[in-house]
């Protein structure tokens, strides 16, 4: 049963715990994040972002009045002061991205919240991006400011169509809130130049980081221009069709054998495991799903289905996240998911959310929403400190911060958030996601009001007001009230086996389904429990985490004392609550000196083992971390 999401406009998130989250993107995260992409973090790694468009702005106006401009090479991925010309391009090819991705929060965050201080200072960046554009609509610094002539040559690495898509997805959320069309008119103008371009009887590429499909698609839902769905649709399915564009691009004859990093090694419809790095790989997906919904494409659907049950079957880990290895920030083999050396970008699990909503609306199934829940209440929100100005690249499961500073294996393991990142795609998204999560919590179809997420809201439907009292985060418990009678698909979480619902209600794919009603209250029990793994995932044998509704818990040695490895769960614990803490049953070892010894049972020691919810972890100073305990 297919449903739409309702716009962010018409949604006042008002929730006991997200009103906490979303005000700390609004007030601390937002402003920071300004100030980083103009190099005005003390301590941090410069972005060079807004100066990009600064330089670009120069060049194009030298153009425009027949001045001859330098040229320098493109040749890298990132552009150092040791590297390049001072006048010359600075940074990651994608750091144009950055600023998209914030003005795309800020757009969501005037909805929610008008700010006419915040609103003057986006359109200021505004304007300095409009005046980067060249008159033919292209707009990518990169190229900009170092070779014009280059434009579109290197589509496997270079990221033109990804940074359009950003431009696109930022365009569309600030237009939305200001009224201010000039970001969306330059966002046209680009995908214009790009429908131009490419197509069947064009240039038949695609990018090497999608996410220009589902921007592409944006713009549709946006203008109604139909060839904006068109190109999306043919960047979909020209993907890993032979003979490779990549190959013809470089000269080279791979046979589509390095193309795995890319999901460019076989045409979509032929797909069916994820691979290569994660946050392209759901960024795809995501446009799948689009195209399979708006041109109702079945082989793409299923396509996206199959993609989909891999990724949660045989490759997400308990905390939502995705991508197991470092190499290629990479989707790895089935039920190869490490906790020490797990990737798990937080762009990935946002990627993730974005499938699971668009899966969600092609048919209300609950394991969408299920996927998206864990994400997002613990990789998303562990992306981030509590104070809104340190971020995590990278989450794994189990820290030891000695082995981060000394073990090249694990140096992409951070023991404590980061002030800033020279690559940094993360912080800026996770702003644009929690500023706009209303929409990835309800949707709406003719005849049925669809509840994906438990989060608080009065929300205007098509149906009238409904409004959501949420204390889902604390005791499981959620009243809806509707203005007049509606129907109601209400998601049962996975993790809930006891649970009641006011009104009588039908079953069907995880979803409680209610005819006509005004008021309905929930009850779901979220008692913490053992999870474990299957036995197929060697690193969690014997062992298991500890999980109390949509959180995953953890423990840290700052509560528990060094060596973590030595703690062992009592399967039969008892959980106390102790304010945000989880206190369990269990024993501590003995140290052992001795390297090797004859075997004996090693003495253990009764203890009450501190569990802490895993996105809060990390905020206390460096420490030692794991997710998963032996269990006893």
């Amino acid at each position: 049963m297919q449903s739409n999401h309702i716009s962010l406009k018409n949604i006042k998130i008002n929730d006991p715990f997200w009103n906490n989250v979303c005000e700390l993107v609004r007030r601390e995260v937002i402003p920071y994040q300004y100030e980083a992409l103009h190099d005005r973090v003390e301590g941090a790694e410069k972005s060079y972002c807004i100066e990009n468009f600064v330089k670009a702005g120069r060049v194009v106006k030298a153009l425009k009045n027949g001045e001859s401009v330098p040229v320098y090479p493109v040749d890298k991925w990132q552009y150092t002061d040791e590297n390049c010309d001072e006048n010359a391009f600075h940074g990651w090819v994608f750091q144009d991205s950055d600023a998209y991705k914030w003005l795309e929060a800020v757009g969501y965050s005037l909805i929610n919240h008008p700010d006419a201080e915040l609103e003057k200072k986006a359109k200021e960046v505004v304007a300095v991006i409009c005046d980067a554009q060249l008159e033919n609509g292209y707009l990518d610094t990169l190229y900009i400011i170092n070779d014009r002539s280059k434009v579109f040559t290197n589509l496997r690495d270079f990221h033109e169509l990804y940074c359009f898509g950003h431009l696109a997805e930022s365009a569309v959320s600030f237009y939305n809130a200001t009224g201010d069309r000039r970001l969306l008119d330059a966002a046209c103008r680009f995908a214009d130049l790009i429908c131009d371009t490419f197509g069947k009887d064009k240039k038949r590429g695609y990018g090497g980081h999608e996410i220009a499909e589902m921007a592409l698609v944006r713009l549709y839902e946006q203008t109604g221009e139909q060839r904006y769905l068109d190109t999306a649709e043919f960047l979909v399915n020209e993907r890993g069709r032979r003979p490779y564009y990549f190959d013809a691009e470089h000269g080279v004859n791979s046979k589509g054998e390095a193309y795995h990093y890319n999901q460019a090694h076989r045409p979509v419809i032929k797909q069916d495991e994820a691979v290569g790095h994660a946050v392209r790989g759901v960024y795809l997906y995501s446009g799948m799903a689009d195209i399979a919904k708006y041109k109702n494409d079945a082989e793409i659907y299923t396509a996206c289905k199959n993609i989909w049950s891999n990724i949660v079957n045989k490759k997400l880990y308990i905390t939502g996240g995705i991508g197991a290895t470092v190499d290629g920030e990479a989707f790895s083999f089935n039920y190869d998911l490490p906790n020490d050396l797990a990737y798990s970008e937080t762009c990935a699990s946002i990627g993730l959310i974005f499938f699971a909503r668009r899966m969600a609306e092609l048919n209300a199934v609950s394991d969408y929403g299920d996927v998206a829940e864990r994400a997002l209440y613990n990789t998303v929100l562990a992306g981030m400190s509590e104070d809104g100005k340190r971020f995590f690249y990278v989450n794994p499961l189990e820290v030891n911060p000695e082995a981060s500073h000394k073990d090249s294996r694990k140096r992409h393991i951070k023991p404590v958030r980061q002030k800033w990142f020279a690559c940094a795609c993360c912080p800026p998204n996770l702003a644009r996601l929690i500023s706009s999560v209303g929409e990835y919590a309800f949707s709406e179809n003719e005849s049925t009001f669809f509840v994906h997420q438990y989060i608080g809201a009065a929300v205007q439907s098509r149906f009238g007001r409904i409004d959501i009292a949420s204390d889902y985060t604390q005791s499981g418990k959620v009243k809806i009230t509707a203005k007049a009678p509606v129907n109601l698909a209400l998601r049962i979480p996975s993790w809930c086996s006891d649970y009641s619902i006011s009104a009588p209600f039908t079953a069907k794919d995880g979803y409680a389904y209610l005819d006509g009603v005004t008021d309905v209250e929930i009850s779901f029990d979220c008692k913490p429990k053992l999870v474990r793994c299957s036995n197929r995932v060697r690193a969690n044998i014997g062992k298991a985490a500890v999980t109390k509704g949509a959180f995953v818990y953890c423990a840290e040695s700052v509560d528990n004392g060094e060596n973590l490895q030595m703690l062992t769960l009592d399967k039969n614990t008892a959980f106390e609550q102790d304010g945000e803490f989880l206190l369990a049953d269990g024993w501590r070892e003995e140290a052992q000196n001795a390297l090797y010894s004859d075997f004996t049972e090693t003495p253990k020691t009764p203890c009450k083992i501190k569990l802490h919810p895993y996105y809060r972890w990390g905020n206390r100073g460096e420490n030692e971390m794991t997710v998963y305990l032996p269990v006893n």
